[in-house]
């Protein structure tokens, strides 16, 4: 294919902001594209007078394209007040860009798609189509009627009422040429896309003779696609749908101003201007651009959402006959905003504009992503406390060895719409979702139509697992109800997945991206078949990588202190290590996942940096570990305890073999209390234990925590475990230890 050229005209405001970062894509694909960049916008004005150049027509007329990054409009006395006073005094006209770019290059199609990019919910896939040249904004506004209008509004009764220097006027131009070319673009649209529906939003109940005329256009237009259903609908109504039933339409064409209105909701629709991109087509050249606009307010600040860039990008790589990258740019913006990965503000992130616009190029060259799963398990007795819910713990176990960890769970009640609003919010979003409980044959066992409902989709009767269920009773002779029925209902088209040990049923299926299963409630039937989907029925999610855990406990520290500890070292090792962090008082949990090559050094780095506060590098406490020292040992402590009232050497005795030794070891344990009471828990509190070895000398170390309540008992008896084994140890790092 021939070399593309592209006049890349960045503008004004966050218009260079997510250009510059999301251009680097069509690099990142391969493409023959060449980029020449231009000038346009307010800069141009303040210095020149003229916001589109010469030499930037000149560079349009020898492009294949034109991608604008966002141009700022002001009216005519604050841009006149911001020209230097030799420019203002040539008296020039303020035209925007936009305006310019329309009407030189006769850009008559304004195309804005509108898809459910951030999943759950229903999907939804359809766009507007707006008349550009024509219709309410053809230009013919007055500040006052035209001497030619006047005898057409002059008995008005507010024109009466008013004056004639007390009225204005505009004309909703529309022509057969403009309304066949918007109509036959629609429906091309459609054709090209496979949009199932063309619906015209006018407003035919209050503009009855001009809309009658677009009506005769449309219904003229339409014979030539007699594949393609089309219909009229109030530009009212199409907005209500639109806010309400998304799903329902195809492609949406407009005049200028309805589609300037609707193409806007449609951005809302979406999730917001950060999500919208837009194409301008006509016969003589095009151009492309994002819909969110300048935002000078937001200029420099990072924060700016590249997202419509890149989508923006999608639809001109398609015009460039560039399809297949066009598809892949759009798949990678689903990927990384249904999961979330990397996004701004606005998409709840906090992720900068360079860090989100990264995320969609890995996307783009498939760089691996972790893939996240949600657990959602149904029932009343669950939100009542009558039954523990296993199923949850046990399924997020078996998903994370999958390779696949759970990143949200759910526990709800028997209520379909509940049911079907804690599915939707994951469909899209995360790979696997997993529902379980509610699939027996009673009223209240509501999930299969819940399931149903966050698919979009009907329930249909499935004999197979009829069947099954009538064999099942059958066989032990239970009676068959009409009730039972119910558990041969799944939403249409899944898999279905046979139940040994019982008569419900479940189901897999696919929506956007996520593999949903549902599963019945009991443990003893639901595990065995999670086991047998996570082997068998997740062929296109890859293996896991084989991952290792550095695990360190530590004692005398706050979490967040360990935390900016570790997440520094973590930054420094340049391979990818997933931290996660677990306070259980006394002690916080660190925990490193990373490659097998990678958990040696890892380890070292992570004793280095932890060394003052490490009790063990396994899941045992203090009081654990010195037991086995003193059972190695042949040790029996003299205990002086002033500080934990029995509590060390209570835990000691459970946890020793023998509790026998031939040498002793003095050991006395005390508080000391600073600034508040002992008995109101207020303050600190100094813990102190000192060792007097065989020559009399005395070894004292001590810790300073704040003195929060009874269970400072606890930490207490920890502590002097855990000082009392880095002494027997001679471990380098022994707190504040003196030696008298």
């Amino acid at each position: 294919m021939n070399r593309k050229t592209v006049a890349v005209l960045p503008g004004d405001g966050i218009g260079p902001e997510v250009l510059d970062a999301a251009l680097p894509v069509i690099d990142a694909l391969g493409l023959p594209i060449d980029l020449e960049f231009g000038d346009i916008g307010w800069d141009c004005w303040r210095t020149e007078a003229n916001p589109v150049p010469d030499r930037t027509w000149d560079l349009i007329g020898r492009s294949d394209a034109v991608l604008l990054g966002a141009t700022t409009s002001k009216p005519r006395r604050e841009a006149l007040a911001d020209l230097s006073p030799e420019l203002r005094a040539t008296d020039p006209q303020y035209i925007s860009p936009i305006i310019q770019l329309r009407q030189r290059l006769d850009l008559f199609a304004n195309l804005r798609p509108v898809e459910n990019y951030l999943g759950g919910g229903t999907p939804y896939r359809f766009c507007v189509v707006r008349e550009n040249t024509e219709g309410l904004y053809a230009g013919l506004d007055w500040n006052h009627v035209p001497d030619e209008m006047w005898p057409l509004v002059a008995e008005h009764p507010n024109v009466r009422r008013s004056g004639r220097d007390g009225a204005t006027a505009s004309v909703r131009l529309q022509t057969s040429h403009g309304l066949d070319r918007i109509l036959r673009f629609a429906f091309e649209t459609a054709r090209t896309h496979g949009y199932e529906r063309v619906t015209l939003a006018d407003k035919p109940n209050v503009l009855r003779h001009s809309s009658a005329c677009v009506l005769e256009r449309l219904e003229a237009v339409a014979a030539d696609y007699p594949e393609i259903p089309f219909e009229v609908l109030n530009v009212d109504a199409v907005a209500l749908w639109m806010a309400r039933r998304p799903e329902r339409f195809g492609v949406i064409v407009a005049e200028n101003m309805f589609g300037d209105i609707l193409s806007d909701l449609g951005g809302g629709v979406m999730g917001g201007l950060g999500l919208a991109p837009s194409a301008n087509i006509g016969e003589k050249g095009n151009y492309f651009e994002p819909v969110h606009g300048s935002a000078p307010a937001m200029a420099g600040r990072g924060r700016a959402n590249p997202v419509a860039a890149f989508l923006t990008i999608g639809l001109m790589l398609e015009h460039l006959g560039f399809p297949d990258e066009a598809a892949d740019v759009q798949d990678a913006v689903r990927h990384v905003t249904r999961r979330r990965d990397r996004v701004t503000y606005d998409l709840g992130g906090s992720a900068r504009t360079g860090e989100a616009a990264q995320a969609v190029i890995d996307a783009c060259l498939e760089v691996p992503h972790t893939p996240t799963a949600a657990v959602i398990t149904i029932g009343d007795e669950l939100l009542r406390g009558d039954l523990e819910d296993s199923n949850a713990a046990n399924a997020s176990r078996m998903l994370g060895e999958r390779g696949v960890p759970v990143r949200v769970r759910h526990t709800v009640g028997d209520d379909e719409a509940t049911i079907a609003d804690a599915i939707s919010r994951s469909i899209g979003r995360d790979d696997v979702i997993v529902v379980m409980g509610g699939l027996g044959p009673t009223s209240d066992d509501v999930t299969r139509g819940g399931v149903a409902r966050a698919l979009g989709r009907p329930l249909e009767h499935r004999e197979e697992a009829w069947q099954g269920v009538v064999e099942r009773l059958t066989r032990f002779g239970v009676a068959i109800h009409d009730d039972n029925r119910r558990q041969a209902l799944f939403a249409e088209g899944a898999d279905l997945l046979p139940n040994v040990n019982g008569t419900a049923w479940g189901c897999r299926t696919e929506s956007q991206g996520s593999t949903v299963i549902m599963l019945p409630g009991p443990p003893r039937e639901c595990l065995p078949m999670v086991e047998a989907v996570l082997r068998d029925g997740l062929p296109h999610l890859p293996e896991p990588p084989e991952v290792m855990t550095v695990f360190r406990r530590t004692l005398g520290i706050i979490e967040a202190d360990a935390a900016a500890l570790v997440d520094e070292l973590v930054k420094d090792t340049g391979v990818p290590v997933k931290p996660a962090y677990r306070w259980h008082y006394p002690y916080v949990d660190v925990r490193l996942g990373c490659p097998p090559e990678a958990a040696d050094d890892l380890a070292m780095r992570l004793d280095l940096a932890l060394a003052g506060h490490i009790v063990t590098d396994r899941d045992r406490t203090a009081v654990q570990e010195l037991a086995l020292l003193l059972d190695e040992r042949g040790l029996v402590l003299d205990l002086d305890d002033r500080l934990t009232a029995g509590v060390l050497a209570a835990e000691l005795a459970l946890e020793r073999d023998t509790g026998d030794g031939t040498r002793t070891l003095a050991v006395s344990l005390s508080g000391v209390w600073h600034g508040g009471s002992r008995t109101e828990y207020t303050g600190t509190l100094d813990l102190v234990r000192t060792v007097r070895d065989e020559s009399g000398a005395e070894h004292t170390a001590t810790l300073t925590v704040p003195n929060r309540g009874p269970e400072v008992t606890a930490y207490a008896a920890q502590f002097a475990a855990w000082s009392l084994a880095r002494h027997l140890t001679a471990h380098p790092h022994l707190l504040t230890e003196e030696t008298a």
